[in-house]
């Protein structure tokens, strides 16, 4: 067996200091958190040794599978070093600011502190709230910025992993498209955010045509910035709901969709379903992912309860049992496949011809 390379020591290097500054940071808040605001934190479903083992046996799949997927070319190698670290250095300390409001808002349990300015009227009454206890939620110019960060900590250095593993199956679906070679491909990320799917399928399909969508004004700002400064054809970014997407029907070829459907209410992700099966040209394809499910991955059961218990997520239980495979089936799409890696679930699926 040969020697691992030098790039893929400094792959594996760079995810196990993600993983441990990950969990520094936890561990100090925590401490932190215990000083200056006692009696916030909930009470947790204890997690024993094996699941821990367990945790860290998954994670260790995902970045083997995160390097095999580059090695093969389905992402360039650069792809998994790629990140605003400069950036996210200087935004670190507004994640340490932003934590007392944090902890006042959850010990007070007030989850719709939204900024005056908004017009509520301009958005769904479900998204009009403090997701994860964040300040402002969705909805300011701060939330965007440090966004990506938070969730980097929250996941210990695994987000834009578990991400990259729509690339996949999205360039699998499209595989026979890209060698025909005759129009523009064009893929259309749903609930963008800030845009770092984006980017990925950018680097991984230089060659389709992009358009992002989000609700958040603020964070499609965000995800401009980023991609303004990259090189490639513009992305076509729009404000808009994904339940009633302001798209001709059949006008993408492939549609992305992540880490969004467990901040829908039910009703909300048969619509936005619905939706992406009326905007897929005959043959398209859908790749969703999102948290794994009890139903997939029953080990990890009572980190998904304490996810729900220590952060604002109003919908996630109910997405932990829901059918999503039934779902797709209801909007009418077929070939469903679904898969888990550390804590994302990937489904494809396909709009038959």
């Amino acid at each position: 067996m040969a020697p691992p390379s030098l790039k893929k020591i400094a792959y594996h290097t760079l995810q196990q200091g993600k993983t441990l500054a990950g969990l520094a940071h936890k561990e100090l808040s925590k401490k932190l958190m215990e000083v200056l605001a006692p009696g916030v934190a909930p009470e947790n479903f204890p997690i024993n040794q094996d699941l821990i083992k367990e945790v860290r046996r998954s994670m260790e799949n995902l970045e083997n599978i995160d390097w095999r997927e580059a090695e093969a070319g389905v992402y360039p190698k650069s792809q998994l070093f790629e990140a605003p670290w400069l950036e996210w250095a200087k935004k670190y300390p507004l994640v340490w600011l932003d934590m007392p409001q944090t902890w006042q808002r959850r010990k007070k349990n007030k989850t719709r502190e939204i900024p005056k300015i908004v017009n509520e009227e301009d958005y769904p009454e479900y998204y009009l709230q403090n997701f994860h206890h964040q300040t402002d939620g969705y909805l300011s110019d701060h939330s965007a910025e440090i966004y990506d960060l938070q969730v980097e900590i929250l996941f210990n250095g695994t987000a834009d992993s578990m991400r990259r593993r729509v690339l996949s199956p999205l360039k699998r679906g499209l595989k026979k498209y890209l060698s025909e070679g005759s129009k523009k491909i064009k893929v259309l990320d749903i609930a963008t955010g800030t845009g770092r799917t984006l980017q990925q399928i950018q680097s991984a399909l230089p060659q389709v045509e992009l358009y992002g969508l989000d609700l958040s004004g603020s964070y499609l700002k965000q995800a401009s910035k980023y991609l303004s400064s990259r090189s490639g054809d513009l992305v076509q970014l729009t404000k808009g709901n994904a339940e009633k997407m302001p798209y001709a029907s059949a006008s993408f070829k492939a549609l992305t969709c992540v880490f969004l459907f467990h901040e829908l209410p039910r009703d909300a992700r048969q619509n936005v379903l619905n939706e992406c099966f009326r905007l897929l040209e005959p043959g398209g394809i859908l790749v969703l992912a999102d948290s794994i499910q009890i139903e997939d991955s029953p080990k990890f059961t009572p980190i998904m309860e304490n996810f729900h218990k220590i952060f604002h997520e109003p919908y996630y239980r109910d997405y932990i049992v829901d059918n999503i495979n039934l779902r797709l089936e209801k909007s009418g799409f077929s070939s469903i496949t679904s898969e888990s890696h550390f804590m994302t679930k990937v489904w494809k699926a396909n709009k038959p011809v």
